[in-house]
C-alpha cells in the first residue's frame, strides 16, 4: 500500500501586479494557513518518504511555512512539470516515484490537484464530493493506493482518508476571514 499526500500552495499576494504568476509569495493569512496544515500534520503523525513540488515561490513559501508547523524540514524535489500541472501530469511524477517511498508527498497547484483527487478517487465517497466543491488553498488531502509500486498508481485505485482546509481547523482561516 501507498499513501499519496497533497498540499496545495498557501493563499498567494496579489499586492504587487507587476509580479509573474509564478514568482508571487504567500500574504500573511497564507502563511498562517500553511503552519496550521503544517501542525495538523504533525499532530494526526503524518508523515513521509519522499516529496515532490512545484518551484512556484508560493509553493516554496507554502512548505517553510508547513514546515515550521510541522517541526521538520519539508526537502522536496523541485520539479518544474508540477507548476500548474494537469492531473495528467501529476500522475506522471506520481509514476516516476521511488519505488522504495511508501509515502509520498506532492505539492502544487490548483485545478490539477483537485483533478488528480477526482480521477484516483471513485465516486461515492463524502470527502471526495467535499474536494468536487473545492480543494482550496493550503488544503490536503491524504490517500492510500492499493498497490506497491507508484507506477501503478491508477484512475480509481485510491482511497481519500483525509481531507482537511484550514478553515476547518481556524475558523478564522476561512473565506470570508481576514
Amino acid at each position: 500500500m501507498k499513501t499519496l499526500i497533497l498540499l496545495r500552495h498557501a493563499k498567494s499576494s496579489w499586492d504587487d501586479h507587476g509580479v509573474r504568476d509564478f514568482d508571487r509569495g504567500l500574504n500573511p493569512k497564507g502563511e498562517r494557513a500553511a503552519r496550521t496544515i503544517g501542525s495538523h500534520m504533525r499532530a494526526i503523525g503524518l508523515s513521509w518518504d519522499y516529496a515532490i513540488a512545484s518551484p512556484a515561490t508560493r509553493v516554496i513559501e507554502t512548505l517553510e511555512q508547513a514546515s515550521q508547523g510541522y517541526g521538520r524540514r519539508i526537502d522536496p524535489d523541485w520539479d518544474r512539470r508540477a507548476y500548474l500541472a494537469s492531473a495528467a501530469t501529476l500522475l506522471e511524477l506520481v509514476h516516476e516515484a521511488p519505488v522504495m517511498a511508501d509515502s509520498l508527498l506532492l505539492s502544487g497547484h490548483n485545478p490539477g490537484l483537485e483533478d488528480l483527487i477526482l480521477l484516483l478517487v471513485p465516486d461515492g465517497d463524502t470527502r471526495r464530493d467535499q474536494v468536487e466543491i473545492k480543494f482550496p488553498t493550503a488544503s490536503l488531502a491524504v490517500m492510500t493506493c492499493e498497490t506497491d509500486n507508484w507506477a501503478n498508481v491508477a484512475a480509481g485505485g485510491c482511497t481519500l482518508t483525509t481531507f482537511v482546509r484550514p478553515r476547518d481547523l481556524d475558523p478564522g482561516l476561512g473565506p470570508d476571514a481576514d
